[in-house]
């Protein structure tokens, strides 16, 4: 599974939804959604601007953990 960090690293950086936001052009709602690992897909100019924004690595925000899939039923494609 996939896992967004990205609250992690907003509280590390301590900027709020809101700011990130403002500094990155994203909605709140799309934001959040992100945020609360609700997302389907995201676009490598908005990893970028996040990225920029909290002056991280893709990698402090996006993890995969694995075996954590509900879904997942160990079948492959």
């Amino acid at each position: 599974m996939i896992v967004i960090n990205l609250d992690v690293m907003m509280a590390k950086r301590k900027m709020s939804l809101n700011e990130l936001s403002e500094k990155v052009g994203i909605t709140l709602a799309n934001l959040s959604i992100l945020k609360n690992n609700k997302a389907r897909a995201v676009r490598f100019s908005t990893l970028d601007a996040i990225c920029k924004a909290l002056n991280c690595s893709v990698g402090d925000i996006i993890e995969y953990v694995p075996g954590d899939d509900p879904s997942d039923t160990g079948e492959e494609d």
